[in-house]
């Protein structure tokens, strides 16, 4: 005979199978026979099915728990008798493919707790209406604390009697078609934790006192139309965690609805009515990662408060007013990657703060009034995805440090005022999608490796003063002819634009380097020649000159001193150095080369020299060439020579008194500019194009030596500084110029000293060659 216990234990069995017959998908359910018991059917829990059999008298075995999420049941609700199952307490019926409607004996389940109808997209029709009017039907749930039927197709409006259900933790209702306003007895549902009802068509204000319970840490209201104020409520909702508002027609300053939130992680308010300002609180909210407010109406500067985040990961307050100067504070916000402040009212410059952002992947400042150059800090933010500098008044050149970055997504500098070429760097960003350096003021060709930037999905160069070939890959030859309209000559195979002549830059090209090579090798063999004509008279007539002269010369006091030119044995120099040096003591040394060494000399009158002790001369030739220095420095004045003071020669020692260098010697100046730098002698102006490589390949024997730039200030003749080692000897010495007027103005800086020596070479649009006596 059948125990009460079986009987009510097969009377709930014989619903679930009866629902079951109805399903579409009966063989997902291939546990539930007659055969076995239900407590031990796939998704059944039965209260005491654990216990032994033999124990089964002592208790009523009962359904308590139907859990039957993602198996794909197909099938309705209001087949199933919930009246059966007067001890259920969980029913999770989440993500199968249940259609119909919710069937009002569902409120006979006064036990349930948890009901989860969510994700089935195919339930539709409203919320009971016998849930609303009839109280003592909803009643019998008061004990429900999850309630979630999220994702599907309901559609009516919340009812008021909702608001019975106190111990309701959880509701969530999101991505329906739920329309009309939250009923103010919400407001009731103190013990609330979470609340979603996004992505439905609910309207009106929300209940002020919806978060009195202040228990309340998830609210998620978005895409709606409500309007009217945020709740005061929540100002005072210090477990808020989540809050998610975005996408109605909130109004109302936003400095009064929210205050100090110690948990809060995650705000969204974005596109809304909102006003005011941004409240220095904010800083206080130290476990925020994301703080959204774009889209809407907010004032003032940004706080710097909000660099005291130290969670903070994305920061959006894009769309609004905001005025006033990016804080440079923003670098302490180590793990911000997301940083979006575009189309406001910003001004001043980008801080080069920013480079110590290095976790940053999306940068966004564009339409702002935001001046000056991009900082090549930037190249710091490697792991940046996406930069849109956009609408501003940015100028300068295009840092080619941007190339360094990684940019998979977006480079966009479109419509401020940069400058100059595009960088053949940005060739490096090989995975960038979409490139804008559209409505600037870039000049020069698009650099032909462009085209290895195969990952660009749109390329827009318009509005700029370009020319020359675009690049032949297929994003280019494929491109629309917008994206290089009015530009100065771009030519190419988009179409549209007119076809390059053949081979026409590259003509071009090869004509200036064959211009370049033809003034090149007229004007060196000419400057040689010259120069070596000039250098033989300077040298022979002015020695012929002094033998007939008497080997003493009559001394001169030069700026109170008691050098002049001396003659080959003047004791009385001799006898001043010798004192001052002591005998070349190594003390004085000052440096040392391959000719001679140097010392410092201050004589009797508190004059300081510089004495270049000559290395023992120990043949003719040697002997020769100390005559010919001494004979070109006392007939020279320039600039930028050394003055020479005087020369002595004796058995012992040859040397020259030079004027004496506050700066330091040759080798101490070169080594301090760190360049190779020096200044010709008078020698070398004396040809009309100063042809440095021809003159000193009559001084020096070894290689090339590449020279662009000198120093300004007073050096020794330049032998002096070849044999100190500090300039290498050269055969050719070349000075670089990107053009002829370059060209000149740099030579130019080596003038004549002589009056009837040529001075100005010109090369005009006619190679035209001009001497100027």
């Amino acid at each position: 005979m059948a125990t009460a216990s079986s009987k009510n234990i097969e009377f709930q069995g014989r619903a679930l199978l009866q629902w079951k017959a109805t399903l579409q998908t009966q063989h997902l359910l291939n546990t539930w026979t007659f055969q076995t018991s239900p407590c031990n059917w796939t998704g059944v829990t039965c209260r005491g099915s654990l216990l032994s059999h033999r124990d089964h008298h002592h208790f009523m075995p009962t359904i308590t728990r139907i859990q039957l999420s993602q198996m794909g049941l197909e099938g309705k609700l209001e087949t199933l008798n919930f009246s059966a199952l007067p001890s259920l307490r969980v029913l999770n019926l989440t993500a199968n493919n249940l259609h119909g409607s919710i069937p009002a004996a569902i409120s006979s389940l006064s036990k349930l707790i948890y009901l989860d109808l969510s994700d089935n997209n195919q339930i539709s029709g409203s919320i009971p209406s016998s849930l609303g009017p009839i109280p003592t039907e909803i009643g019998n749930l008061l004990n429900l604390r999850d309630f979630d039927i999220s994702n599907n197709q309901i559609i009516g409006s919340i009812p008021k009697a909702i608001g019975n259900l106190t111990k309701l933790e959880i509701f969530s209702a999101i991505i329906n078609n739920i329309n009309g306003p939250l009923p103010n007895e919400m407001a009731n549902l103190t013990n609330l934790i979470k609340l979603q009802l996004g992505n439905n068509n609910l309207s009106g204000n929300i209940p002020q006192d919806l978060a009195k319970g202040g228990l309340l840490q998830n609210l998620s209201l978005i895409y709606n139309n409500f309007e009217g104020h945020i709740p005061v409520s929540l100002k005072n909702s210090t477990n808020l965690i989540r809050v998610r508002l975005e996408g109605n027609q909130f109004t109302g300053d936003i400095s009064e609805s929210f205050g100090i939130h110690p948990l809060l992680d995650y705000i969204d308010l974005s596109f809304n009515r909102l006003s005011g300002t941004l409240s220095q609180s904010w800083g206080a909210c130290l476990n925020l990662t994301s703080f959204k407010i774009s889209g809407n109406m907010i004032t003032g500067e940004i706080p710097v408060e909000i660099s005291q985040m130290p969670k903070l990961q994305l920061l959006d307050i894009s769309s609004n007013k905001l005025v006033g100067n990016i804080p440079r504070e923003f670098r302490r916000l180590s793990y911000l990657f997301h940083l979006n402040m575009s189309n406001n009212q910003l001004s001043g410059t980008i801080p080069p703060e920013f480079g110590d952002l290095s976790s940053l992947k999306i940068l966004d400042l564009s339409r702002n009034k935001l001046s000056g150059k991009i900082p090549i800090q930037i190249e710091n933010c490697f792991e940046l995805d996406l930069l849109s500098l956009s609408n501003n008044d940015l100028s300068g050149a295009i840092p080619f440090q941007l190339g360094n970055l990684k940019l998979h997504r977006v480079l966009d500098l479109s419509d401020n005022l940069f400058t100059g070429e595009v960088p053949t760097q940005l060739s490096k960003l090989t995975e960038l999608q979409m490139l804008n350096l559209s409505h600037n003021e870039l000049v020069g060709r698009i650099p032909s490796s462009f085209q290895l930037m195969r990952s660009l999905t749109s390329i827009d160069l318009s509005y700029n003063f370009l020319d020359g070939p675009v690049p032949q890959s297929k994003i280019f030859r494929r491109a629309p002819i917008e994206w290089f309209i009015h530009n100065k000559g771009l030519c190419g195979e988009v179409q549209g634009l007119p076809p390059c002549a053949p081979s026409s830059w590259e003509s071009r090209d090869k004509k200036i380097t064959h211009r370049n090579k033809v003034i090149i090798w007229v004007i060196i063999p000419t400057a040689s020649i010259l120069f070596l004509l000039f250098l033989i008279a300077a040298i022979i007539l002015p020695y012929c000159k002094r033998k007939k002269h008497t080997a003493t010369e009559t001394a001169e006091v030069v700026n109170g001193g008691i050098f002049t030119i001396w003659n080959f044995n003047g004791k009385e120099a001799y006898k001043e150095i010798i004192e001052a040096t002591e005998n070349f003591d190594d003390k004085y040394r000052i440096g040392v080369g391959g000719y001679g060494t140097v010392y410092v000399a201050t004589v009797s009158s508190g004059e300081t020299f510089a004495i270049k002790k000559i290395h023992k001369i120990e043949d003719q030739a040697s002997e020769q060439a100390f005559r010919n220095e001494i004979q070109a420095l006392t007939q020279i004045r320039h600039r930028n020579i050394v003055k020479l003071y005087g020369f002595c020669s004796t058995n012992e020692f040859n040397f020259l008194a030079y004027e004496y260098m506050e700066r330091g010697s040759v080798g101490a100046i070169l080594r301090t500019q760190r360049e190779l730098l020096f200044l010709l002698s008078c020698c070398i102006s004396h040809l009309p194009l100063g042809d440095i490589g021809t003159l000193l390949a009559d001084f020096f024997s070894q290689d090339s030596l590449n020279v662009d730039g000198y120093y300004n200030s007073l050096l020794s003749f330049i032998d002096q500084a070849v044999e100190e080692g500090f300039i290498p000897s050269a055969r050719h010495i070349f000075v670089s110029a990107s053009n002829a007027k370059e060209l000149v103005k740099k030579l130019e800086e080596y003038s004549p000293c002589h009056e009837g020596v040529a001075s100005i070479f010109e090369l005009g649009s006619h190679e035209k060659r001009t001497w100027t006596p």
